[in-house]
């Protein structure tokens, strides 16, 4: 069975991106990236990775795109079909990276010991 590659998903000027693809590189991972601002947000996969760990996980609170966000539009964000929408339209409010491991794992954020861990299940 031919494995699937491992995609990294996210913002190339993303400091956790930034030292995810670095860690990668660094342990000699060989990885797809898919940056958010090129070529947008897959809604087939979004719909996957909300349903693996769910639109409170993916939902990026602390970043600047969504502080700039008004009241109205955050606290309109109640569920999968909300958050869906505001991430299609705002990239920038996923947490980032999104990474799809060869396994069918699927992480959020940077967390070196999940990064060790996902590499040693291969």
């Amino acid at each position: 069975m031919n494995t699937p590659p491992l995609t990294v998903y996210g913002i190339p000027n993303c400091n956790s991106v930034k030292k995810a693809r670095a860690w990668l590189t660094e342990h000699g991972v060989s990885y797809a990236f898919h940056d958010f601002k090129k070529q947008g947000v897959p809604a087939d996969l979004l719909a996957r990775w909300l349903a693996a760990v769910g639109w409170e996980k993916l939902l990026n609170r602390q970043g600047t795109t969504w502080r700039k966000l008004d009241e109205a539009t955050r606290l309109a964000v109640m569920n999968d079909a909300t958050a869906t929408a505001l991430m299609l339209t705002h990239p920038s409010v996923i947490k980032r990276p999104v990474v799809m491991w060869p396994q069918g794992v699927i992480s959020v954020g940077f967390d070196v010991e999940v990064f060790a861990q996902q590499l040693a299940n291969e």
